[in-house]
């Protein structure tokens, strides 16, 4: 790697799919007009791992068959998920217990009384964000069914600020909104899966090409 080169970092992100009766949602924010990384765009809550993701990966507890798919790292990725969540829209994909002594990036995830919970994650995408960008990501996307939510799934009070707008767009009109190439991808594969949450099925994996639509499906 040269010394200007745009260093890759790990990430996560989650999609929390809803099921209501007039069809199903996702939930969504939008990233501010000065932000560095897609400003103005809407987006799955997510972003980078954090060394304090680590020391909780045991406790998140990602079912066996989705981490060996994800491979070194796995629990990791699935708690730095929820603290995301946690973080961007004030969600919480966890279960109730103490938690006397958290690391500093999830004081405020204890607080509410709960410890994380990775069981309904559901690894559904990778992608590598693609060369002359001013910040890259490897980042795995994870689908999430919010009946898993552990909190009310319309108060984003305790939201921080990166995220405007937070609602559930419906996935019939989720493509009228400012969306990054990427993001059509990932939604494309959300609504295929709905219905099939196989562990054996493909894992895409867009490889940071410039074409957003050149991806391996293969899952290597």
């Amino acid at each position: 790697m040269n010394s200007g080169a745009v260093p890759i970092r790990d990430a996560a992100t989650v999609v929390v799919l809803r099921e209501r009766p007039e069809g199903p949602a996702v939930l969504m924010g939008r990233r501010g007009a000065q932000a560095v990384f897609m400003p103005s765009k809407y987006v799955f809550p997510g972003g980078a791992l954090d060394a304090c993701d680590a020391g909780i990966a045991a406790m998140a507890q990602l079912p066996p068959e989705h981490a060996g798919r994800l491979g070194p790292g796995a629990a990791a990725l699935a708690a730095c998920a929820i603290r995301e969540l946690w973080e961007e829209t004030g969600q919480i994909l966890g279960r109730r217990g103490d938690w006397p002594d958290p690391p500093a990036g999830w004081r405020g995830f204890a607080a509410t009384g709960h410890c994380p919970d990775a069981s309904a994650l559901v690894p559904v995408f990778r992608a590598i964000t693609p060369p002359g960008r001013p910040r890259r990501f490897d980042a795995r996307f994870f689908l999430a069914p919010a009946t898993a939510l552990a909190s009310d799934p319309d108060d984003f009070g305790r939201a921080e600020d990166e995220l405007t707008h937070l609602h559930w767009v419906p996935l019939a009109r989720v493509h009228d909104l400012d969306l990054p190439d990427i993001t059509r991808l990932v939604l494309h594969e959300v609504e295929a899966r709905r219905d099939d949450l196989r562990a054996d099925r493909p894992l895409p994996f867009f490889n940071g090409t410039t074409a957003a639509e050149s991806f391996d499906s293969s899952g290597s």
